[in-house]
């Protein structure tokens, strides 16, 4: 049983991720579920790790559950950010292109679904979570910096994807360390 409680809580969060879809109307649940979802993203790849558990499906659950927090993140920051969020535009598609580039390289040259756990995505997740508490707090222009981050980290992963002989989740950067 202790070995399936990562993938339970993968697949809560995107249960949860879901949810939260229904709740930016309530701001007071929205924040709760978002919290948890962001909670339980730190939680199961620790228990997996601890635990020695970690396996194939429970990191594809982890990438799916981070893409659909992600989406969800940014239809949130796109309906709290009306017209503002037109000057980020040109900065998201590019690392939309990047991002769907890396899953097409990934798919093609390993025949798999796979985003890295890189330090650098890590960051990205970290600063993209907290985003629409900048934004609630009127603090748009750290949004410059979570994009700038974001094109980085989208490059490195590509980068590595380009140069690896075989597919490795959990490296953790471009440098072999």
């Amino acid at each position: 049983m202790l070995k399936h409680i990562p993938n339970i809580i993968s697949i809560s969060r995107i249960v949860l991720v879901i949810a939260l879809l229904f709740t930016f109307h309530n701001a007071l649940l929205f924040l709760v579920l978002y919290l948890i979802c962001g909670l339980s993203d730190v939680i199961d790849g620790y228990i997996a790790r601890k635990t020695k558990t970690e396996s194939e499906l429970g990191a594809k659950l982890d990438s799916i559950a981070d893409f659909a927090l992600f989406a969800v993140i940014t239809v949130f920051v796109i309906i709290l950010m009306g017209n503002k969020i037109l000057i980020f535009l040109p900065l998201i598609i590019i690392i939309a292109l990047i991002r769907f580039a890396n899953i097409a390289i990934a798919a093609y040259k390993y025949h798999s679904f796979a985003t890295l756990h890189t330090w650098g995505n890590k960051l990205t997740g970290l600063l993209l979570f907290t985003t629409p508490l900048f934004i609630i707090f009127h603090r748009i222009e750290v949004l410059w910096l979570v994009c700038v981050i974001a094109v980085m980290s989208a490059t490195e992963e590509i980068v590595i994807h380009i140069t690896s002989t075989k597919l490795n989740i959990n490296r953790r950067s471009i440098f072999k360390i």
